[in-house]
């Protein structure tokens, strides 16, 4: 089986808050990009790039004491969030960005826009998730968030890591980042500077190869999980959907005895996630 090297230095602060929601929303802040550099093999047709690991840390060391806050009275974030209609998880992840956005005491952003459709007569060209103003540096930026959960596969190439539907791929994502929604200069008659994409979630490792070398763009200072067809011998238990974006505190199943398509997790030695697959699985096609 593949070993992941543990690291002692993983900067991952949501693991001490109690409410779900707050640990969750912890992680939407602190957890590093998914992604270390935007890959040298992606053809860029509109420029954009991904903030550094010490830049979240220091966003979310801002906003610790608000987190502490919620922690004790999370009614505001529960309120805030159960506007959300939807359960995707994507989605989810957008509102806790949103809410903390919005909680412009405790970072340098001032919220310019959300979800701002861009019309050309009766086509919708496309949507800004997010438009701020960094006023550190008085420059407007453009910000496109995206929660993914990919798994590698051969080499590792950019275009061998797949999502749990397989035509969503790590390629197909960052070439619809730079083809479509970074391709506008301006909003609300604003103009845009700079332009960011915030992609976090998870990667996975094949658990079936012992010798893997990780491209440079993955980002290698967060913790990465495994992902494989067989069923491991530690005792892991099945994570609720939510869960994806952090586990609870408390284990909200026991370990698994049947085992389904899903995220595992385990916290015996060291955490770790397990993302189990259906053989049969792999190669639909949806």
């Amino acid at each position: 089986m593949l070993k992941i090297m543990t690291r002692p230095a993983l900067f991952e602060p949501w693991l001490q808050f109690k409410h779900p929601i707050v640990r969750q929303l912890a992680f939407s802040i602190a957890s590093p990009n998914i992604l270390a550099q935007i890959p040298n093999e992606l053809n860029l047709k509109n420029e954009f790039t991904i903030h550094d690991d010490q830049t979240w840390q220091t966003l979310y060391q801002q906003y610790e004491p608000r987190l502490k806050q919620l922690d004790q009275q999370p009614q505001p974030l529960l309120d805030f969030l159960a506007r959300l209609k939807s359960t995707r998880l994507g989605l989810r992840f957008e509102n806790l960005l949103w809410f903390w956005l919005l909680d412009d005491s405790y970072h340098p952003y001032q919220l310019l826009g959300h979800s701002i459709q861009k019309i050309s007569g009766a086509i919708t060209l496309g949507e800004i998730d997010f438009l701020v103003l960094n006023q550190q540096t008085q420059e407007v930026e453009h910000w496109e968030v995206a929660l993914k959960y990919y798994l590698g596969e051969s080499e590792l190439s950019l275009s061998q890591w797949f999502g749990l539907n397989r035509e969503d791929t790590l390629h197909r994502k960052l070439k619809h980042f730079t083809e479509r929604q970074f391709q506008f200069s301006e909003a609300n008659n604003i103009q845009i500077q700079r332009k960011f994409a915030v992609m976090k979630g998870q990667l996975f490792l094949p658990s079936s190869q012992d010798e893997l070398t990780l491209p440079t763009w993955v980002n290698a200072s967060r913790r990465l999980g495994q992902w494989g067809t067989h069923i491991p011998e530690l005792a892991y238990y099945r994570l609720l959907r939510q869960e994806w974006l952090c586990p609870n505190q408390l284990a909200s199943s026991s370990a698994a005895d049947w085992w389904t398509d899903g995220l595992y997790y385990n916290t015996t030695a060291e955490p770790s996630f397990y993302m189990f697959r259906q053989p049969s699985l792999l190669f639909k096609r949806y």
